[in-house]
């Protein structure tokens, strides 16, 4: 389905329902809504975007899902939230201040909802909202509680340096060690 660009500007102000339940193996984090998810509802929902394929191609699917059937995510203790709640074009529309904000609300939400995991895709956003410069991909050394936080790969089409290959291998170390977990 194709947007006008007044149908995505006008987007701006909706809120994206999470996907969440308590005591998921892995809380996915994206940076903030995009305006097509904000327009549809359904995260990472730009067709570029690689995060439906990639947690597919990691195993954590049976099969690929379409940003519709993002509810389904729960059925294999999966689901989503985003550091930011305001959709922009664009994650440089964002401000240091709300990505601290966001941070900070995140770990909120991560101690009412107990994921084993977090995976905030996106280390340079994960790297603001939690003061912490100097955050690779891969699992942190910070914990919010129990929770465990793995920094992933933004799966935007924009991060080209990282291949749906080389993301699928990044993202399936994640998911073997959540699921290696009892």
């Amino acid at each position: 389905m194709r947007f006008t660009p007044e149908e995505l500007e006008a987007a701006r102000d909706r809120v994206v329902p999470d996907v969440v339940a308590s005591d998921l193996r892995v809380l996915f984090c994206g940076i903030n809504p995009g305006l097509m998810t904000a327009v549809t509802g359904h995260h990472f929902a730009r067709p570029g975007n690689r995060f439906w394929p990639v947690l597919h191609a990691a195993g954590f699917t049976p099969r690929q899902l379409r940003p519709a059937e993002q509810g389904e995510l729960l059925d294999h203790g999966l689901g989503i939230t985003n550091v930011v709640a305001r959709p922009t074009a664009r994650a440089d529309e964002l401000t240091a201040q709300e990505y601290r904000e966001g941070g900070r609300l995140l770990a909120e939400k991560v101690a009412r909802l107990r994921p084993r995991w977090l995976a905030v895709a996106g280390v340079t956003a994960y790297r603001v909202a939690f003061d912490d410069k100097h955050a690779v991909i891969g699992p942190q050394e910070r914990t919010l509680g129990a929770t465990r936080i793995w920094a992933l790969p933004n799966p935007s089409g924009l991060n080209a340096h990282w291949t749906p290959a080389t993301m699928a291998e990044e993202y399936g170390r994640l998911r073997a060690a959540a699921f290696a977990e009892s």
